[in-house]
């Protein structure tokens, strides 16, 4: 009877531990790359750009080379830009001055972008969402967005 009484608490402790009530769900994280290189190349097409693909999915489209110091990835930049959804959205923006930052402390889509212009240039990036703010939602910005930058080069500090 002890026995019997003992394997009943043991397997009621196992089955109580194994159940999922109570507990919350991790969300199952999605992949976005097929369907960001779609939406970037629709956008592409849509709007007659000329861009060019980097191995990691970054696009990027030159308007003016710039005729500056070239930065690197590690370099303090200043850079005017509009941030934006292909959908037209802007969800960020800065003033014309622009803003300063170092490129090692930003999305990796601007820390492999930004370093294609030279000082004084300007141009569009666009970023799958592996590049900006991955999957799952960010400050308002939804999981698994491209982002579009248009951005200008101000100077490299």
């Amino acid at each position: 009877m002890k026995y019997l009484l003992s394997t009943i608490f043991v397997m009621t402790l196992f089955i109580s531990c194994t159940s999922d009530a109570g507990l919350e769900r991790i969300p199952e994280i999605k992949d976005y790359t097929v369907q960001n290189e779609k939406e970037i190349t629709d956008y592409i097409a849509k709007n007659k750009l000329t861009a060019q693909r980097t191995s990691s999915g970054l696009y990027y489209v030159i308007n003016e080379p710039g005729t500056g110091t070239q930065p690197t990835s590690t370099s303090n930049v200043t850079v005017a830009y509009k941030g934006y959804y292909t959908d037209g959205k802007i969800f960020d923006q800065s003033k014309d001055t622009g803003i300063s930052f170092g490129l090692n402390q930003v999305i990796k889509g601007w820390t492999e972008g930004i370093p294609y212009f030279k000082a004084g240039g300007s141009g569009i990036l666009l970023i799958p969402s592996h590049l900006g703010y991955g999957p799952l939602p960010y400050n308002g910005i939804p999981g698994g967005s491209v982002l579009i930058f248009d951005v200008k080069l101000l100077s490299v500090n």
